[in-house]
């Protein structure tokens, strides 16, 4: 409750050199960890659009802030979709970005690149102007790349080959949210891309990405080994499966990691961005840690409804949640749009045509 830092970081040093205004920080899980925004300090962040159901997370602050007007920019990280998955359940954007686009620091696991900064806001256009402040290099950053980003003023992408991935992660989902976000991918088909319907299966990713975040869990957490009794169940959960891995587990994790590499490069290879639905649910009730099956199906851990977003998380491709419609109860869903390396400029493109297309406006705030 009293942490102050007493450094800003990067992103905070640059956004203040741009003469913004900082107004707080925004509410998280417990050390950002889960898919739904409450911890002991603070308490439950609870949707907009209905005030009974979650809003995701781990940004689920600067979600809930950005949809009820309270500031129009927001800034968090994305590990396995704590962008792009408050994003979708509030109706805004969000962006992991490519790996080293955004530098970050002081970091106590500098050399990490599944964990990415980015930025969070209710256009396409308030987007890319936050993200244009916060890239550049810094020499603090050992990913950081030499490459920033520069908008692209009134250029929008056109003629792009685009593949279509109904359930790229394996779990099924709601019949609501699949037919709106197959809606948004019509309307970009009738301004002149092309839309093709692809079976791509990054299911196995599930599991690697599972392995792979317990070994971050105890590298970033190293420090607090011996206070996991203090925890809640989700890091510490994560942590203990962290420390009865063995080396084995993070190879064979790896080996997927590298073998699902290859049929992403593959994809891109023919088509120039992905859509998949950024996540196959709608907001679950905000005193739930996170749904436990889906259509009947069991969820292996407290992230595997995400799975959607955090598959990609394994690449370090840029990856963008934007609002694809409304369903019938008034509630957003998201898009998913994600594509090579440093092709950020092309999917905030994107995003402002389905935003065009596909206009949510406001909840009704009493």
């Amino acid at each position: 409750a009293d942490h102050v830092p007493e450094t800003d970081d990067i992103l905070v040093q640059r956004i203040k050199k741009a003469d913004a205004v900082i107004i707080g920080k925004t509410n998280t899980p417990e050390f950002a960890t889960g898919g739904n925004t409450y911890n002991d300090v603070f308490g439950l962040t609870r949707n907009p659009w209905n005030t009974k159901l979650s809003v995701g997370g781990s940004t689920g602050g600067g979600a809930a802030g950005l949809i009820s007007g309270m500031f129009p920019l927001a800034l968090g990280s994305d590990l396995g979709g704590s962008l792009r998955i408050p994003a979708a359940f509030c109706g805004v954007l969000g962006i992991r970005p490519t790996v080293g686009l955004v530098p970050s620091g002081p970091r106590s696991i500098p050399f990490d690149t599944l964990g990415v900064p980015g930025p969070m806001a209710r256009s396409a256009e308030d987007l890319a102007l936050l993200l244009e402040v916060v890239t550049q290099p810094h020499n603090s950053d050992p990913n950081s790349s030499c490459r920033g980003y520069v908008r692209c003023g009134d250029e929008t992408p056109a003629n792009l080959r685009i593949a279509y991935v109904a359930d790229v992660a394996g779990i099924g989902g709601d019949k609501e949210v699949a037919r709106i976000c197959n809606q948004a991918a019509d309307k970009l088909a009738r301004i002149g891309h092309t839309i093709e319907k692809v079976d791509f299966d990054l299911s196995e990713g599930r599991q690697a990405f599972a392995v792979l975040r317990a070994q971050w869990m105890v590298t970033k957490y190293l420090g607090i080994m011996d206070r996991l009794g203090e925890l809640g169940e989700n890091l510490s959960g994560n942590i203990r499966k962290g420390l009865n891995q063995k080396p084995t587990d993070i190879a064979e994790a790896e080996a997927i990691r590298a073998k699902l590499w290859g049929k992403l490069v593959d994809v891109f290879d023919t088509y120039e961005a992905i859509l998949t639905p950024t996540l196959s649910i709608l907001p679950f009730p905000v005193e739930q840690n996170y749904p436990s099956t889906i259509k009947g199906k069991k969820m292996e851990n407290y992230f595997d409804w995400f799975a959607p977003t955090l598959v990609f998380s394994l690449f370090g491709v840029p990856a963008l949640s934007v609002p694809s419609g409304l369903t019938s109860e008034n509630l957003p869903t998201g898009l998913q749009i994600i594509g090579p390396r440093f092709s950020e400029e092309v999917l905030i493109g994107l995003a402002a045509q389905v935003e065009n297309a596909c206009p949510i406006g406001f909840p009704n705030i009493v």
